[in-house]
């Protein structure tokens, strides 16, 4: 296009980094499922594997059907590069083998992800690197907990499972402030750059787990993390070749790619479900609770308003009677799936205490913000009085 207006989000999110003309004019990008790439001499073979030439050589390295995903993901969160990795704990693996050695701090949110969880607790702290969960959306305790040898600070918004938020400017700020050199990571996977763009409010890197929203159809893994050039060329030439080999296969980036052709709309579904349903059961007398931050009165909606663009297609409820009533409550959906993942087309429903958060012991989930009877909800694509019908019979008594 000859106009210098930018493109916006949802037209960069078909069309950014591909040009149907320089390939046959095919209008999907081609899948390059080769392992390994020829040279025209061995002088260009050399600048390859040294970096003074662009151009691929190995698919554990790069594949151009990987690098058209990391542009075009790149481009919509608004960083310099990305790399796409065959899982989103292979990108958070990466990113931390990359920038953290023995006798480093990192400062956590107490509430992650638990797999996640279970590499900071278990993986990181086994080789000598300090790890401290706090509380983050309290900005004082992540300032007393800033050390001399503190390299990152890392938390999710919004927190999986239980909807808490971070002020991420603010958050980004106290640990530049600290210290430049500290590396600020935010888990957007509930988000997508469809809904915030961490690296805009002053984070140096963003993980994804492409498995969820940017997926959106239930049937890859992947991830990715993205920020500045020089930083995301270091994690993929150690951490991803050197410490985890978390590559990316050729077939699953074109199906990411064919996802987030749709990730805009996807998203405006998913959240204005999301409301209607939060709405209707924010008074249900079968909740003690329910955290979703479009709702007025939660604790972070007006922080969701300022740094979100919708608050997003995730609802987690506590049922009055706790673990029991959560069981009955999963146990007697009908078309609502109990499944775990999320940001797929069909509603899902899971039971992080027994699920995605068993990992942390019961002490910990007590400390921590994660309820036994706390049931999360990834809202779907279906009709939205049909999944609110069988949310509701599910409740009944």
């Amino acid at each position: 296009m000859n106009n210098n207006k930018p493109l916006a989000f949802s037209t960069r999110a078909i069309h950014s980094g591909y040009d149907a003309y320089d390939n046959e004019g095919a209008l999907n990008p081609p899948v390059y499922m080769t392992s390994t790439f020829c040279f025209e001499n061995v002088e260009q073979g050399a600048a390859r594997f040294a970096g003074e030439e662009a151009g691929h050589f190995y698919s554990r390295i790069s594949n151009p059907t990987q690098a058209l995903l990391e542009t075009r993901l790149a481009d919509l969160e608004e960083g310099e590069a990305c790399l796409a990795t065959a899982s989103g704990m292979g990108a958070i693996t990466a990113a931390m083998w990359s920038l953290l050695s023995p006798g480093d701090k990192v400062v956590a949110d107490m509430t992650l992800y638990g797999c996640t969880y279970a590499f900071f607790q278990h993986g990181l702290k086994k080789f000598g690197i300090e790890v401290e969960f706090v509380d983050c959306t309290n900005a004082d305790a992540v300032a007393n907990a800033l050390t001399p040898n503190t390299k990152v600070v890392y938390f999710e918004s919004p927190v999986n499972p239980n909807m808490r938020i971070m002020d991420i400017a603010h958050l980004s700020k106290l640990a530049h402030d600290y210290n430049p050199d500290i590396t600020v990571v935010v888990d957007n996977t509930y988000c997508t750059p469809a809904l915030q763009r961490p690296l805009t409010m002053g984070a140096d890197l963003v993980v994804h787990s492409a498995t969820k929203y940017l997926g959106g159809h239930g049937d890859l893994i992947a991830g990715a993390v993205i920020g500045k050039q020089d930083l995301i060329t270091h994690i993929r030439v150690f951490g991803l070749k050197d410490m985890t080999g978390a590559v990316i296969a050729p077939l699953t980036a074109f199906l990411v790619l064919r996802g987030i052709k749709t990730l805009e709309l996807r998203m405006e579904r998913h959240c204005s479900s999301a409301q209607k349903i939060a709405e209707r059961l924010q008074q249900h007398p079968a909740l003690e609770s329910i955290y979703y931050p479009g709702l007025k009165d939660d604790p972070y909606h007006e922080l969701s308003m300022r740094q979100m663009k919708a608050p997003g297609g995730m609802i987690a409820m506590e049922l009055k009677g706790g673990f029991t009533a959560g069981v009955e409550f999963m146990n007697k959906l009908q078309m609502i799936k109990r499944a775990v993942s999320l940001g797929d087309a069909e509603t899902l429903c899971q039971h992080p205490a027994s699920m995605t958060h068993a990992t942390y012991t019961q002490e910990e989930r007590a400390s921590y913000g994660i309820s036994e009877g706390l049931v999360r909800l990834s809202i779907g694509l279906e009709a939205v009085d049909d999944i609110l019908a069988d949310i509701e019979q599910a409740l009944a008594g």
